[in-house]
């Protein structure tokens, strides 16, 4: 009987090890920069259109609805878990004292890298405003450590993960009656200036003590049900002209990384190809389980993309057979298989020029 018990306790262990519990933790903490895609809370609380603190967000997380525009996990949910992290990251909205060491989520929806972007749905805090929370965090940090050396070696053993742009795309260059951006810049041109203030906040995370970041690219928003229900004649061809114009920022942002890891030699960055990602999936939708990508498991209208899912509404049950979740953002099991890619790549151009993994064990 005790041999008996013996094997199950040790059959539990191993099944635990296999589902990534028990993993040690690989790096200090984990700050994280971006927009609805990652936001974990941080718009409940102001006065914005961009919220997702109902149902029937959240209805397959175990906390319920969160802030999180996904049915359950976000992508960097998923890669706080495979970096071994006892729970999720803390919104900004809620991280008090210790529980900063463990990192910060200040993410926000509607969010851009343009100070504008984002304006006609309310409250929401831009790149450079979560880079000035971050800061803010940075002396909370010094404080708790007792001097700015031990903050900085702390610091730079820790994760940063950016993924800002698609509401500079989605919420600024292409709303023409809303925003001037595409009267003003040619694609190439707004990619450029998006790409210079972003670079310049990296800067500003550099001297605060970022040293390993993960740029993550701007999606397929083109394919998105949104796109499709507005400019795809057939509601399942994706639209050329905006994908184009998503890959100008991503190409630029590629070959940031090789600028800074060149100029900022102590510094390690890595791009994350969450388009090449997408149109992986996309493409061979069944061989990841999916038999819904052009349409939204929830929402309104065509393909379910006109807006997100309004309040109580039933969304689809199949939800893992489904790509997108609402007209915008991934479905729990899209976010999962980007997540995992992101940490893990599954092919050289996930990630340039190393994974998640590799970075963490810099």
């Amino acid at each position: 009987m005790a041999l008996e018990k013996l094997n199950i306790v040790a059959l539990v262990v191993i099944l635990g090890l296999w589902n990534g519990f028990g993993v040690a933790q690989q790096v200090p903490c984990y700050f994280i920069f971006g927009d609805s895609l990652v936001d974990d809370g941080n718009n409940n609380q102001l006065n914005s259109l961009a919220k997702a603190n109902y149902l029937p967000y959240g209805i397959d997380f175990n906390a319920g609805p969160t802030g999180r525009f996904s049915n359950g996990k976000t992508t960097v949910d998923v890669i706080a878990e495979l970096l071994g992290f006892n729970g999720y990251i803390q919104p900004y909205a809620q991280a008090r004292g210790r529980d900063i060491l463990k990192g910060v989520n200040y993410a926000s929806a509607a969010a851009g890298i343009r100070e504008e972007t984002g304006q006609q749905l309310g409250g929401r805090i831009s790149f450079s405003g979560q880079v000035q929370n971050y800061q803010r965090t940075v002396s909370q940090v010094v404080n708790i450590l007792g001097d700015e050396n031990t903050a900085a070696n702390y610091l730079g053993k820790c994760i940063y993960s950016i993924g800002l742009g698609s509401n500079d795309y989605l919420n600024n260059y292409f709303m023409p009656l809303v925003y001037s951006s595409s009267r003003r810049y040619t694609p190439q041109q707004y990619a450029d200036v998006l790409l210079q203030a972003y670079a310049q906040q990296i800067r500003t995370l550099y001297n605060y003590g970022a040293r390993k970041i993960a740029l993550f690219g701007v999606g397929q928003i083109g394919c998105s049900p949104n796109a499709l229900a507005s400019n795809s004649p057939d509601g399942r061809t994706c639209v050329e002209r905006i994908n184009s114009a998503n890959q100008l920022f991503n190409n630029g942002l590629r070959s940031l990384v090789d600028q800074l890891n060149n100029q900022l030699q102590d510094a390690r960055f890595t791009y994350i190809n969450v388009y090449g990602i997408f149109q992986d999936i996309i493409s061979n939708p069944s061989s990841y389980g999916f038999r819904v990508t052009n349409a939204g498991c929830c929402g309104v209208g065509r393909n379910n993309g006109q807006i997100t899912c309004l309040p109580l509404q039933a969304p689809c049950r199949n939800r893992r057979e489904y790509l997108f979740w609402d007209a915008f953002h991934p479905t729990e099991a899209g976010n999962t298989i980007i997540g995992r890619r992101a940490y893990n790549a599954q092919s050289a151009s996930d990630a340039y020029p190393f994974d998640i993994n590799h970075l963490a064990q810099i």
